[in-house]
C-alpha cells in the first residue's frame, strides 16, 4: 500500500470466533486499525486520497499539478491514478446512508454497528477528512472534509450516522482524541466508547518501551569494538580467526535486530541473544565446539 510517507505492508490478521452461541460464531473479525490505512481493496492511503481532495478543492490545483505534487514528495504515482484517487475522494463525501440499500441490508444483517472514528490532515491547514467506519463489517459508512477537529464539528457528523441507522450502535473505538469524547458523549449518550486495540496498547505499554529502549542502549554499549576485533583477524583463515569473525557476526546481527515493541522488545531480544553468545564463548573456552558459520 502506498502513502505519502512510504510503500507499507500490512499484515492483518482476521480472528474468527468458534465457540458456538457466540454472536460472532463464525464471521470474520479485522482489526479496527486496518480501515485508518485505506479503503477495502485499494492501495493508495487514506492520507494519499485526503491530500488529493485538499490540493484540488483547497487550493484548486489541476490534476497535473496534483501530479507533480505528490511525485515531488516521493509518492510514486501516475496521472491517471490521480484522477482514480480524486474519484474516490468525491464519493467519499458524497457518501450517504440513507443512499445506499447495500450498507443498510449489511448493517441490518449485524443487528448493530460499532463505529470507528478517526480524522486526516494532509497538511497544517488544510480541511481534515473525518471517516466513519462500521467495525464489523468494515463498511465506510460517513465521510466528510471538515474546517476543524473541533466537537462543534465533529457532533453533527455523528448525529447524522445515528439519524441514518436502522439498528443501534453498540459501541465507538477511536485514538481517543478529547474532542472526539466529548462529541460522542453528546451526541451518542450512553453509547460505550474506548480506544481502539492499538492505540490502547500503545498507550498501555508505552512505559515498558521506555525501560526496554533505554536497556537495549545500555546492552550496546558494553558490546561495541567489534570492528576492531574482526581488524585484528583479517586476512587470517585459521579455525580460531573464523571462530572469532563468526562471533563478531552474531554480535552484529543481534545488534541489529530491531523487533517490534511491545510484544518483541528489542532490549529483551537483544539481552537473549547476547547470553547465547556469552554461553557459547565459555563452552569454547572449556574446550567445546565453537559455532559454525
Amino acid at each position: 500500500m502506498l502513502t505519502l510517507e512510504a510503500v507499507v505492508a500490512l499484515k492483518v490478521q482476521v480472528r474468527v470466533c468458534h465457540r458456538k452461541g457466540c454472536p460472532l460464531y463464525l464471521k470474520p473479525v479485522r482489526a479496527e486499525e486496518e480501515g485508518r490505512w485505506a479503503l477495502p481493496d485499494h492501495e493508495f492511503g487514506l492520507d494519499v486520497i485526503a491530500l488529493i481532495g485538499a490540493l484540488r478543492y483547497h487550493e484548486h490545483r489541476s490534476v497535473p499539478e496534483i501530479h507533480a505534487v505528490l511525485r515531488a514528495r516521493g509518492v510514486s504515482i501516475s496521472e491517471r491514478s490521480v484522477t482514480n484517487q480524486l474519484d474516490r475522494y468525491d464519493e467519499l463525501l458524497a457518501l450517504r446512508m440513507t443512499d445506499s440499500r447495500r450498507l443498510q441490508q449489511v448493517t441490518r444483517q449485524q443487528g448493530r454497528v460499532v463505529l470507528a472514528m478517526d480524522g486526516l490532515q494532509p497538511e497544517v491547514g488544510h480541511e481534515v477528512l473525518w471517516v466513519v467506519r462500521d467495525c464489523l463489517s468494515g463498511e465506510v459508512l460517513a465521510a466528510r472534509s471538515l474546517l476543524g477537529s473541533g466537537e462543534a464539528e465533529l457532533v453533527p457528523l455523528l448525529q447524522e450516522v445515528h439519524a441514518a441507522l436502522a439498528v443501534p450502535i453498540a459501541g465507538v473505538v477511536s485514538d481517543g482524541q478529547r474532542s472526539i469524547r466529548n462529541a460522542v458523549a453528546s451526541a451518542l449518550p450512553g453509547v460505550p466508547h474506548q480506544l481502539c486495540h492499538f492505540h490502547y496498547l500503545r498507550e498501555a505499554a508505552r512505559p515498558l518501551y521506555e525501560a526496554d529502549r533505554h536497556a537495549k542502549k545500555l546492552l550496546k554499549s558494553h558490546v561495541r569494538g567489534v570492528r576492531v576485533i574482526e581488524r585484528a583477524v583479517e586476512g587470517r583463515q585459521d579455525a580460531q580467526a573464523q571462530a572469532v569473525r563468526g562471533y563478531c557476526a552474531a554480535v552484529r546481527s543481534a545488534l541489529t535486530d530491531d523487533r517490534r515493541p511491545p510484544l518483541k522488545p528489542s532490549g529483551l531480544e537483544l539481552h537473549r541473544r547476547l547470553r547465547a553468545i556469552e554461553a557459547s564463548l565459555r563452552r569454547a573456552e572449556k574446550g567445546g565446539r565453537a559455532p559454525e558459520k
